[in-house]
């Protein structure tokens, strides 16, 4: 098992490393089936046909920067990210998913959502890149974003995968481990744990306890039987393209482990654990858990550096960093 656990101290920030190359902004539109994605593209000047990164955002209503409608203040991990793969020579696409800022759906319902509606918005950007020119694409999903890149990824050729705190288990394991963890008696985890069964059976539930609606309330039921029958382990395992799984130790919603499991699934994958970044790529030393989520919401801090390090080590494995 290639483990890496990277000390902070032995790293000087991105910008510092690379040598800073100016890069071109581009608002895009980007057709689906049902509208059109609002997107970001970044291509730094004077690179002759760079390798390209489509940026996958995680769960909820996050946008292409990485901020969600759920916290307030922003943290800016995804902008910061695609920035500092542009000093490196490293294209990137990043996309408000439907439903999100400016990629707005008319009539779109909660309960017509399911899981493969991300991944097909994902295909669309990856085929938009391509009719731009691109020939170097690769995937970074971040969250929830890498199970969705994970299913984008079976129907077409990438050259690589990037997975960033991305979890290791099918999701069902995920909920089932964050109720029977969490607070409230213990019928209503048992009750919670039989809804999930029943939707890993591909049935609904007509009438959820009133203290459970909002994460089993029925317009979310027919998206969750769709996410629930992906194991993002045997879809690793399916790939064909380099791999690289990435993950902060300082990250209180997905743990180290799940990073272990997906190595585990897939032993050529290039594993980092890196050293007190946290869920939204940023430093935190403390353990308290309050600093770590103020971090969620101050756009000045920085994203770890070795991230980037990490990510251009990939993609551009003959460079000297």
């Amino acid at each position: 098992m290639r483990l890496l656990l990277f000390p902070l101290l032995f790293f000087v920030s991105s910008a510092a490393l690379a040598q800073v190359i100016q890069k071109d902004s581009i608002d895009c539109s980007i057709s689906i089936q049902d509208g059109a994605l609002a997107g970001t593209l970044f291509t730094p000047r004077g690179v002759t046909k760079p390798p390209v990164v489509l940026i996958i955002a995680g769960s909820g209503p996050t946008d292409r920067d990485g901020n969600s409608t759920m916290i307030k203040g922003k943290n800016n991990s995804l902008l910061q990210l695609a920035d500092s793969l542009a000093n490196y020579g490293i294209a990137s696409l990043r996309y408000d998913k439907k439903g999100v800022g400016k990629s707005q759906v008319r009539g779109l319902k909660e309960e017509n959502m399911r899981f493969e509606d991300g991944a097909n918005d994902a295909l669309a950007c990856i085929n938009w890149l391509r009719e731009k020119g691109f020939k170097k694409i690769y995937i970074a999903g971040h969250s929830e974003g890498s199970l969705v890149g994970l299913v984008a990824a079976q129907q077409t050729k990438l050259k690589g995968f990037i997975s960033v705190a991305g979890a290791g288990r099918p999701i069902d394991q995920v909920l089932r481990e964050q109720i029977n963890n969490g607070g409230g008696p213990d019928s209503i985890k048992q009750l919670a744990n039989r809804y999930l069964d029943t939707l890993l059976a591909g049935q609904r539930i007509a009438k959820p306890n009133p203290l459970l609606f909002s994460i089993f309330r029925p317009s979310v039921q027919p998206y969750m039987i769709s996410w629930l029958r992906y194991d993002p382990g045997k879809l690793l395992q399916a790939l064909r393209c380099p791999v690289l799984i990435l993950q902060g130790n300082k990250d209180i919603q997905v743990q180290v482990a799940d990073a272990l499991q997906l190595q585990k699934a897939k032993p050529s994958a290039r594993l980092a654990v890196l050293e007190n970044m946290n869920h939204v790529f940023k430093i935190v030393t403390s353990t308290n858990p309050a600093d770590n989520i103020k971090s969620y919401s101050d756009p000045a801090l920085p994203i770890a550096s070795p991230l980037v390090q990490e990510i251009v080590k990939f993609i551009q494995p003959n460079r000297t960093l």
